[in-house]
């Protein structure tokens, strides 16, 4: 199970880093959608998704506040509830099916790192020594 949760980490790590790096890099102007949205929502939503990304592999492999791998995985599950919302009444259904098939995985870190395969958690013998 750590494999997997590994494996889809990395994987919503990437997808989140270049999604939120082109809403920070593209200009305003070429990131029209099916529904209007503020610039200034646009780049905040670029800013958390880069910080979930990191989120998502920093604490978990440096052992430094795993705690908050899951809450960046449930931070993007947000985000991406309002992306499915978007596109869907956008009329987009393919990219409202992709970005609920992400929500599903980000769903599944979250679940995962809480309650499966917490990492670093102390040993007991430790503790007791």
């Amino acid at each position: 199970m750590t494999y997997a949760l590994w494996v889809i980490q990395g994987l919503l790590a990437l997808v989140f880093l270049f999604a939120g790096g082109m809403k920070l890099y593209l200009p305003l102007d070429q990131m029209k959608g099916p529904i209007d949205v503020p610039g200034g929502l646009l780049r905040f939503i670029g800013v958390a998704e880069v910080l979930g990304a990191i989120g998502l592999i920093l604490p978990s492999a440096l052992c430094i506040r795993p705690g908050l791998t899951p809450l960046a995985a449930a931070g993007l599950v947000i985000i991406m509830v309002g992306a499915t919302t978007i596109t869907f009444i956008g009329g987009l259904l393919p990219a409202a099916v992709i970005s609920i098939v992400v929500l599903v995985l980000a769903a599944f870190v979250a679940y995962g790192r809480w309650r499966l395969a917490p990492l670093c958690v102390p040993s007991s013998r430790s503790a007791t020594r």
